[in-house]
């Protein structure tokens, strides 16, 4: 059995939904939106419900009506072309509305954001004069070549306190980090939420297993903490138990070979041997008959030469 991917996008949704909680209300989730009837989507848009709602959460400082969201896991790139793709992404998403203009330009925005900083892109900004501006820790406001307000989120220079649901998105958090996901989960009231935070740790536990594995066995761990990690590790303990028995299974079966093929060798090499000595017997036997020799004086040579017994000497002469 494969080790299962870590699934960061439908944890980034979850987070998402989480970060921006306190205004569920006013906001519509649409994940994975298909831009047209192609295979055209983007990970995240969030339409607010009423232009005059304002967001809570810092990150949503920069909201307008319509907002695309791309998220990069800490295993994607985030470079100038991911940056101008985007960018596409809300112009195909401007021009796809029901009526002429029917989307205006000046209500969509674009959100890209990934755990650790793309120093590659930031460099390309400076190089081709964009402006950058930074009003908060992990938070870029973009501005310059750009057609929709456009900002960078930088998860790991965010707040982690603040902003606990994307900090979560990491394969690299601490423990105190992973107990304080735990102790908002523990304190969080009503199912959906739950639900969403539950599909924030999955995430988080299958990036984190080593930290995971180090805490099982901490007894300072407390009981209701443990309790909300219990489905969790016993999903990881049982895929590590599953993946431990294929590669044992792997690789009993490649020793099974080796050993078969070492046997094969062998016997080969017996058979080989038997077959080559019984030709030496009796191409010795043609000679000695050829020179006139008695069977009684080749019966003795042959059994001297080969160290055959009487009766095996005596075979090969009838």
């Amino acid at each position: 059995m494969k080790e299962r991917k870590i699934q960061w996008h439908s944890g980034f949704v979850a987070a998402m939904n989480l970060e921006f909680a306190q205004n569920r209300e006013d906001l519509i989730f649409e994940k994975e939106f298909n831009l047209n009837t192609k295979p055209l989507e983007v990970d995240l848009l969030i339409v607010k419900k009423e232009p005059s709602v304002l967001i809570s959460n810092e990150i949503g400082n920069l909201f307008k009506g319509h907002n695309i969201i791309e998220y990069k896991s800490p295993e994607d790139h985030l470079d100038i072309d991911v940056f101008y793709k985007v960018g596409a992404y809300a112009s195909l998403y401007k021009s796809y509305g029901k009526t002429l203009d029917g989307r205006k330009a000046d209500d969509i925005t674009v959100s890209l954001i990934r755990e650790s900083k793309p120093e590659g892109l930031f460099c390309y900004f400076r190089t081709h004069n964009y402006e950058v501006d930074s009003p908060c820790p992990g938070i870029y406001y973009i501005g310059g070549n750009v057609l929709f307000p456009t900002q960078i989120i930088v998860t790991k220079e965010l707040d982690f306190k603040a902003h606990i649901w994307l900090g979560a998105l990491s394969g690299s958090l601490q423990k105190q980090e992973l107990e304080q996901v735990l102790e908002n989960i523990y304190q969080m009231d009503g199912k959906e939420f739950r639900e969403l935070a539950d599909s924030v740790l999955e995430v988080s536990t299958r990036a984190n297993q080593e930290l995971i594995e180090e805490w099982i066995g901490d007894d300072r761990m407390c009981h209701a903490l443990m309790e909300i990690m219990k489905p969790h590790i016993d999903a990881l303990v049982k895929e590590k138990g599953e993946a431990e028995l294929k590669r044992g299974w792997e690789y009993g079966l490649e020793k099974g070979l080796e050993q078969g093929l070492e046997q094969g060798l062998e016997q080969g090499l017996e058979k080989g041997l038997e077959q080559g000595r019984r030709e030496g017997i009796c191409g010795t036997i043609e000679v000695l008959r050829r020179y006139g020799y008695g069977i009684g004086e080749i019966q003795e040579a042959i059994m001297g030469q080969y160290g055959l017994s009487s009766e095996e000497a005596a075979g090969f002469l009838e």
